[in-house]
């Protein structure tokens, strides 16, 4: 029998051989023959990957060009820049795989970017190569197309006009600061004011339709789009045109006296045509006071069969109640109630036919149960001698039409006391000064700076909407309100920010000493709604120093501690001419 020795499978055991180039030991497996530092010195991976690169950036708005025609904000060594960089070098990244980026520190004034690029690529069968090199960018400054059009006062391609054919500005002052807390403003390039309103200017249309969409979400509107051809090339098919969007608001405001014509009563849940608008949202809600019915009426249906207000809050009279007992009906913060009311200044002048003049008593039934007590201030519409020219109200039977129709309370005599507001508004403008008159003249925010009459209205509009903010819970919730500091008693500072309190002025009539207005003064202002700029000396008489116990003082929780200046000269904007 023959001994035969085992000899293991060659297939088992690992074999080497030399590198073709430097003799270096290396697994049989290498299909190059070579090793990795002689194969990286023959073959290289990164070859056709530019090493250096530009970098566009914009002085103006601090943004950053991405391929091919966006330009980004990016923080220093943020992946928005990293992004930026390698799309730049995006094509020739197509052939190899990319396995790691990172920035490389440089100097932050040397306007260079560096980028170390990790690699990967097979060379040969079986053989995959991974190699870094750096990247170096070279930032180019310059101006965006935006910027440019700003500079050669082209600044606007699309405008948002905003318009509402009243007389008076409360409704842009309560969409201000909608605006601002939504933060709405944040791509508007300008704002004019014009006669019935605002004119919003943008620098690309689809931001301008997001601010027609705003506006259709918080207040009834209609919109009317039209565009300007600016220029044409027949050679490329290419066309320039400006848009300009109309956004005409519905003319019905908050506290208005409405008439609805009899067949639109009688749709809209069968309510009695004479009411008042308690509230005006994204529709306007009607309330009669006299049964606490509601109805609301959304924009589509006002446009098609519109109305209009047959008294607004400058008719508005000044009441004492008498006696009020409750009757009721409630429904939400409203209390169905029967009320006793006189004027509280009186002129006998319009003498009935019982012979009573503007100081009789009145009885009346109101919404306003909850909140009146003997001895109040109201604020109603006298329908008693009232002369409309209206068909609707025409129509109606003048039998049901009430004496007095009440509105809401007022507190007269905390209003005539120089204690200022503990709070203040954001502005979306600073106050301009009116550069056709060597004079100073301010406005509210984006509003009055026409100076002369138009100021004056827009300050007692501004007042009225500061009263209605404080007796209004609702109001107050839909919009930020800020901390106002010890220091700040002016209306305007020099910073541009809009102070609610101002020691040198006082709120209400205007007039120092708890003086009431009378005669044409009362008549002028429909009872005290006005707020005029004539100051007396005079002093308040005891009966002018009782404070009402239940006036809406506004808690301290519900203000916000920073305040930051917010001015559309920051942002870029220019004037449009």
């Amino acid at each position: 029998m023959v001994a035969m020795d085992y000899e293991p499978d060659a297939a088992g055991q690992e074999s080497y051989i030399l590198c073709a180039d430097c003799g270096t030991v290396i697994s049989s497996a290498n299909g190059a023959g070579l090793c990795v530092g002689c194969l990286r010195n023959t073959v290289d991976i990164t070859e056709g990957i530019p090493k250096e690169a530009t970098l566009n950036f914009c002085r103006g708005c601090e943004r950053f060009l991405s391929p091919p025609q966006t330009w980004v904000t990016a923080q220093p060594e943020s992946r928005e820049l990293l992004a930026i960089c390698l799309k730049k070098i995006a094509r020739p990244l197509m052939k190899v795989r990319l396995i790691d980026a990172s920035f490389i520190w440089t100097e932050p004034h040397s306007r260079r970017i560096k980028i170390k690029v990790t690699i990967q690529k097979e060379v040969l069968a079986n053989t995959v190569l991974q190699q870094t090199f750096e990247l170096l960018l070279v930032v180019h400054t310059g101006q965006c197309p935006q910027c440019t059009r700003l500079a050669a006062k082209n600044t606007w391609k699309a405008s948002v006009q905003v318009r509402q054919k009243v007389t008076h500005k409360r409704t842009f002052l309560w969409l201000e600061q909608l605006i601002l807390k939504h933060n709405a403003h944040k791509d508007t390039i300008n704002i004019n004011e014009k006669r019935d309103g605002l004119d919003f200017f943008y620098a690309e249309r689809n931001n301008a339709i997001k601010m027609v969409e705003f506006l259709a979400g918080v207040v009834p509107v209609r919109t009317k789009a039209s565009e300007q051809l600016i220029s044409s090339d027949t050679h490329s098919n290419t066309s320039n045109y400006k848009f300009t969007y109309s956004v005409e608001i519905v003319p019905v405001c908050k506290d208005d006296l409405v008439c609805l014509p009899k067949n639109q009563a009688k749709a809209w849940g069968n309510i009695s045509p004479l009411t008042i608008c308690s509230r005006v949202g994204n529709t306007v809600h009607l309330l009669d006071p006299m049964t606490l019915q509601q109805t609301d009426v959304t924009a589509p249906v006002y446009w098609r069969q519109p109305f209009d207000s047959l008294a607004t809050v400058t008719d508005l009279v000044e009441f004492i109640v008498l006696d009020v007992e409750p009757s009721g009906p409630v429904r939400g913060k409203y209390v169905l109630a029967d009320a006793q009311v006189t004027r509280s200044s009186s002129s006998a002048n319009n003498m009935d036919d019982d012979g009573m003049g503007d100081d009789g008593i009145y009885h009346t039934r109101t919404h306003l149960g909850a909140i009146l007590q003997p001895g109040d201030t109201v604020l109603g519409y006298h329908l008693t001698n009232a002369n409309f020219n209206n068909d609707a109200f025409e129509s109606f039977n003048q039998d049901r039409i009430p004496d007095v129709i009440l509105v809401k309370k007022t507190y007269p005599n905390r209003r005539k006391k120089s204690k200022p507001r503990n709070w203040k508004l954001r502005s979306i403008a600073k106050e301009a000064e009116d550069v056709n008159e060597n004079t100073t003249t301010v406005g509210r925010g984006a509003l009055g700076r026409k100076g002369g009459v138009d100021q004056r209205n827009v300050e007692r509009d501004y007042e009225l909407f500061l009263r209605d903010l404080e007796e209004d819970k609702e109001m107050r919730a839909a919009i930020n309100l800020y901390k106002a500091e010890q220091q700040e008693q002016n209306v305007n500072d020099e910073d541009g920010d809009v102070g609610m309190g101002d020691s040198g002025k006082k709120s209400g009539s205007g007039m120092k000493g708890g003086k009431r207005r009378t005669g044409a003064a009362a008549g002028a202002g429909a009872g005290g709604m006005e707020v005029d700029d004539e100051m007396d000396d005079g002093e308040g008489t005891e009966a002018d120093d009782e404070e009402e116990d239940d006036f809406p003082e506004i808690d301290i929780n519900e203000l916000l501690e920073h305040f930051e200046e917010l001015d559309m000269d920051a942002e870029g904007g220019e004037e449009v001419q």
